[in-house]
């Protein structure tokens, strides 16, 4: 692609760089100069214009944003995602539902890598989606760019997006009641919560069950719990593998896969599991509508992803979140 001043005379089937008012009209940058647009520049008194000339073997910038996303994308029914029509050099790449942005980071860096004017940009990987939230927008940044290149990059992103959606379209909650108090019965404040994160992944929570903070009759509220996914949200903090709630989902039969993570707030959370149910041991950040760890676990669970030690504890980077101003014992000791 030529870029660059030209005489007026000479830009018939150009694309024009910058609009142009002209007569109380405009003439749109990226539009195809026709004889007629011309004309009318050289009734305005122009001799000069700044355009865009393609080379043999270019592919305009619209083409070539409609080909790049239907690589990134190809079936869209499958990957839970649909491609809007290209304009001005860019589609976008929106979710059909609720789910987990799918994305091959490694694929959209090479593409990127192929050409500066070819681009691809994402939300985090995994970032939740609800339905029409934009996953990725694919930019041409200049007016049109060498097929050549367009090739390579469309073969390097090749299926490197979809919508991971919920599997879990149900959780049970149980909630514990410290001894001598009623303050967490009255208050369903973590039931509300779950509910509203359960709710944005277009799953169910059951209606709360409140036991005593004790072992066994914790124990047997999990073992009657049937749903897929278990939530137990305690009245006291959980503050070690050993304490009330884990113990009480190994004698239910299960096992802790883990026991906190590197996510703040979010460190008291512990994974567990029954057979082929899956249990969430939740923090007191849970009680609050504010993104903690407890958001980015049952995420993943509720969407299918594996969720082990590994997976927990590779969330440290950007695991540091937002400070909350009335936290008990903040981080910094002067707020």
């Amino acid at each position: 692609m030529k870029f660059g001043q030209v005489p007026v005379a000479e830009a018939v089937g150009t694309i024009l760089a910058h609009s142009l008012k002209i007569d109380g009209t405009r003439l749109r940058k990226g539009q195809l100069l026709t004889p007629e647009s011309v004309l009318r520049m050289q009734s305005a008194g122009l001799t000069q214009v700044i355009v865009a000339r393609l080379d043999p073997g270019d592919l305009d910038e619209n083409a070539a944003a409609a080909a790049l996303a239907a690589a990134l994308v190809p079936v869209p029914a499958e990957a839970g995602l649909r491609r809007t029509d290209p304009f001005t050099g860019r589609v976008n790449l929106l979710a059909t539902g609720a789910g987990l942005a799918r994305i091959d980071a490694a694929a959209i860096d090479r593409v990127n890598q192929v050409h500066p004017m070819i681009t691809v940009a994402t939300v985090p990987r995994w970032q939740r989606m609800e339905a029409d939230g934009m996953i990725a927008t694919v930019k041409i940044i200049s007016y049109a760019v060498p097929a050549e290149e367009l090739a390579r990059a469309c073969a390097a992103a090749f299926g490197a997006l979809g919508l991971q959606r919920p599997v879990i379209r149900r959780a049970g909650f149980i909630e514990t009641l410290i001894p001598g108090g009623d303050r967490i019965a009255r208050n369903d404040k973590g039931h509300r919560m779950m509910h509203a994160r359960m709710g944005r992944l277009d799953a169910e929570l059951a209606p709360q069950v409140t036991v005593a903070h004790r072992i066994e009759p914790l124990t047997q509220a999990i073992a009657e719990c049937a749903e897929d996914l278990i939530l137990i949200l305690t009245g006291s903090a959980t503050s070690d593998p050993s304490d009330v709630a884990p113990e009480a989902v190994r004698r239910a039969g299960g096992e802790i896969v883990h026991f906190g993570m590197p996510v703040d707030p979010g460190n008291l959370l512990f994974l567990g599991q029954i057979g082929r149910r899956r249990v969430i041991g939740l923090p007191g950040s849970a009680r609050s509508p504010a993104v903690s760890g407890v958001d980015w676990v049952l995420e993943r669970v509720v969407c299918g992803l594996p969720v082990g030690p590994a997976d927990i504890m590779a969330l440290g980077v950007g695991g540091l979140l937002k400070e909350i101003p009335t936290r008990p014992q903040p981080r910094r000791p002067d707020t």
